[in-house]
């Protein structure tokens, strides 16, 4: 199955992740079909915090990709956002 989840990067204590569309059975920071964003959770000042491609979000959603719970919050936030 596909889905689309976040994927660690950044240094210990300040956690980076990328938003990303991967066959689940790949380990989490392995290896993905698309970047879709990424999610940046200790966010200073001007620095942005979240960023998303809500329409290839869509797309994958439309052909079976399932998001994480995680994800699913994000993509929620990026569409209050967005409107």
């Amino acid at each position: 199955m596909v889905s689309i989840r976040l994927s660690r990067g950044g240094s210990k204590n300040r956690p980076f992740y990328h938003v990303v569309v991967t066959d689940n059975r790949n380990s989490r920071d392995g290896a993905y079909i698309e970047r879709l964003g990424f999610f940046n959770p200790v966010a200073r000042g001007n620095e942005q915090r979240l960023q998303l491609d809500t329409a290839r979000v869509e797309h994958w959603k439309k052909n079976g990709a399932q998001p994480t719970d995680r994800v699913a919050r994000l993509i929620k936030d990026a569409n209050k956002a967005v409107a």
